[in-house]
């Protein structure tokens, strides 16, 4: 069988965790910042990890992690 492609887009958004959980960083902490508080802001900083029927997609999406 031939060699499968990393998707470039998902390898750049998500890593794996020696679990094989999926991680991610969260959205919304970029601009506009004044109007959210420093406990939303502070939350936002911490990895995300996907529940199961997404972990399964992306985990496709990159065959070789």
């Amino acid at each position: 069988m031939p060699k499968r492609k990393t998707r470039r887009g998902a390898a750049k958004r998500f890593s794996l965790t020696a679990s094989g959980k999926v991680k991610y960083k969260k959205s919304h902490l970029r601009h506009i910042l004044t109007s959210k508080t420093t406990k939303n802001k502070r939350g936002l900083r911490k990895a995300g990890v996907l529940n199961g029927v997404e972990t399964n997609r992306i985990k496709q999406l990159l065959p070789y992690q």
